[in-house]
């Protein structure tokens, strides 16, 4: 590529460039955290913009610079709009865009949906690894694109993993999960719940990847001793929950806004006392877990480094195996006034 031009990747071209790369996407995502630790980047605060009257539907903007071994800046502009599944659509959709750090220009333009998808899936898959117990049977509340993703992860986390638990208020989503999650990911056994607490009964490794917009499960009595739930849809549980967990977070200032079951704990009590760290300070070993047998969870906010890191990954082997579109520079060829500076050549 020249300094001008710009790669431009679609959803199902990056879908084939990442195939079979779970390692190596988990690999970036674990660095960005340690980077994120080292203050090695830069991470303002996502900008949702939402809708009057529309409580449902935000396109969220998340800026960041990743240093380290990546040296990249760029943005992710991702929508959420849960009602287009009605229309066979996807809930999400964005576009991630790569700065060079020399020109500042744009160098890559990607799509965003797989990227997400699949950064938040391995940011699942690392806190199980370090959060749970060995795991032969997991459970996933919600049968989305997140949900198959996080699934594909723990498989690849937990090489054992062989049963599911499934549940999802639409019934015909449930059915195609299962379906996918046995021809397609090798799983040996897996059950549509009849209901939530059905679901979650005796459950010791939970993944809650729903659309839900505020708190809807009040109690975990029901999952057994030592149980780890990765809250990835931020939003599912009673802040009162949150309060008697052992809780693990990505960044606890960027997790404890906009609502969350976190945010809303904050503001009962005051203060974040009851994050026990961020998961990079379980990778680099700066926290330990207390051991006391509270139930454990995981509530990542979403940091807007993962997606520069496996974005940079997708560019990287899109450049290799020639896949994509090359655009040349979006800038004009001439900034000033062509008329003027033309009329003045003549002259001479």
């Amino acid at each position: 590529m020249t300094n001008d031009e710009i790669l431009i990747l679609r959803g199902d071209e990056i879908q084939s460039l990442l195939e079979g790369h779970e390692h190596a996407i988990m690999d970036r995502v674990q660095k960005a955290y340690e980077i994120h630790s080292r203050g090695m980047d830069v991470l303002p605060h996502s900008s949702f913009l939402r809708f009057p009257h529309d409580p449902r539907n935000r396109i969220i903007a998340l800026p960041a610079y990743l240093g380290g071994e990546f040296g990249v800046a760029g943005i992710k502009w991702i929508s959420s709009f849960p009602g287009n599944l009605s229309y066979g659509l996807q809930r999400a959709s964005g576009v991630v865009i790569l700065n060079s750090m020399r020109t500042g220009r744009p160098e890559a333009l990607l799509e965003a949906s797989v990227i997400n998808a699949k950064r938040t899936a391995a940011s699942a898959a690392l806190a199980a690894k370090y959060l749970a117990q060995p795991a032969d049977e997991a459970v996933v509340i919600g049968c989305g694109i997140i949900g198959l993703e996080i699934i594909r992860f723990l498989k690849v986390a937990f090489p054992r993993l062989g049963r599911l638990v499934v549940y999802d208020l639409d019934a015909q989503r449930a059915v195609h999960f299962q379906r996918q999650c046995l021809e397609y990911l090798g799983f040996e056994h897996v059950r549509i719940a009849a209901g939530l607490d059905s679901a979650l009964h005796a459950a010791s490794l939970v993944a809650l990847a729903t659309t839900a917009a505020t708190p809807h499960i009040r109690d975990l009595s029901m999952l057994s001793p030592d149980a780890t739930v990765l809250h990835i849809s931020l939003r599912d549980l009673a802040p009162e929950i949150i309060l008697s967990a052992e809780n693990v977070v990505d960044d606890a200032d960027h997790v404890c806004r906009a609502q969350t079951s976190l945010d809303l704990a904050q503001q009962i009590i005051g203060n974040r006392n009851f994050i026990r760290g961020n998961l990079a300070d379980l990778f680099l070993q700066n926290i330990t877990l207390d051991g006391s047998g509270k139930l454990r969870i995981f509530s990542p906010f979403g940091l807007g480094i993962l997606d520069l890191a496996v974005g940079s990954l997708v560019k990287e082997l899109g450049i290799s195996r020639h896949v994509g579109t090359l655009l040349g520079s979006f800038a004009p060829a001439n900034m000033g006034f062509p008329q003027i500076a033309s009329a003045r050549s003549s002259q001479s």
